[in-house]
């Protein structure tokens, strides 16, 4: 696979390059400032997956995946963001792109996505998966992508989750979500059964593993 790389960073920049030459069958053939410079090297040279920054600047990766999707539509892209925010998420999945992952993850987890785009399935990391559910836009997702857990998850129970991480108790979650205690109750015994943990301290553990803390 033949791997171009477009960040404005350039330690980032040169650090990833480097990283990715290690992975098998794949070939960093060119690295990227911002998207006028990827544009061009696209024009005059044959790739396989984009790896850009959400912020660059001139134009965002997804105006960026927007124009590749136009002209070069065999290209795949791969987007890399500090951020998870719900806006940035749903513009570049209704952009095209293959994959969306935080700059945070590791090495493996990076190899895994580029394994999984090449062999033409979508790749997003979990914390993203869960966003997109929020938002109503998995349908295009493999469902392998989602964790059995995290699918089996309502939206009142993640909020619930993500209120139990920051210690406030059932009395106070019920207070915040003008619901009954005992409602409460329920969901933290239906959390505890989805996520095959024994107490809170399992709950929060995964929460933080699995990018569900706001």
């Amino acid at each position: 696979m033949r791997i171009l790389i477009a960040d404005d960073h350039e330690i980032f920049l040169d650090s990833l390059s480097l990283l990715i030459a290690t992975f098998p069958d794949v070939e960093v053939i060119g690295n990227c400032k911002n998207a006028s410079e990827a544009i061009h090297f696209i024009e005059n040279n044959e790739i396989d997956l984009l790896i850009t920054d959400y912020k660059m600047p001139q134009m965002t990766g997804t105006e960026l995946t927007i124009f590749i999707r136009q002209h070069y539509p065999a290209i795949k892209v791969l987007m890399l963001s500090v951020s998870e925010e719900a806006e940035m998420i749903r513009e570049a999945f209704q952009a095209g792109v293959w994959g969306y992952m935080m700059k945070r993850a590791g090495k493996a987890e990076l190899q895994k996505a580029i394994q999984i785009i090449s062999n033409g399935q979508k790749y997003f990391s979990e914390s993203v998966v869960l966003e997109l559910m929020r938002l109503g836009l998995t349908d295009n997702i493999p469902r392998e992508e989602i964790s059995q857990e995290l699918s089996q998850l309502t939206e009142r129970e993640i909020e619930i989750i993500r209120l139990i991480t920051k210690e406030l108790s059932s009395q106070e979650i019920a207070k915040k979500l003008f619901i009954a205690p005992k409602t409460v109750e329920t969901h933290r015994h239906n959390i505890l059964k989805k996520l095959a943990v024994k107490n809170t301290v399992g709950i929060i553990k995964y929460a933080i593993k699995n990018g569900i803390v706001d």
